[in-house]
């Protein structure tokens, strides 16, 4: 499956810089921003900030067997990097 990458940066309730990739089946900014809400109130991260500024497509590629099972369940995967956990 080809994935489409969103590069996402936001600030955490506390202040702290939050980076992650939004993995996506199809191409559409508004969902990556909408999948990006959906998990920051997952996170309980309810009042972060968050639109096309903050989550911007950077590339596709293909993907690995458990995101293409996640984005099959759930339309999306989030890949954590910094500030995340």
């Amino acid at each position: 499956m080809q994935i489409h990458v969103y590069d996402t940066y936001v600030k955490a309730q506390d202040g702290h810089t939050m980076h992650f990739d939004v993995f996506t089946e199809v191409k559409d900014d508004q969902k990556a921003v909408e999948y990006a809400k959906q998990w920051l109130i997952s996170i309980g991260e309810t009042d972060a900030t968050i639109s096309s500024k903050e989550c911007k497509f950077c590339h596709s590629q293909s993907a690995p067997n458990d995101v293409v099972a996640a984005i099959n369940r759930d339309g999306y995967f989030i890949y954590k990097m910094e500030g995340c956990d």
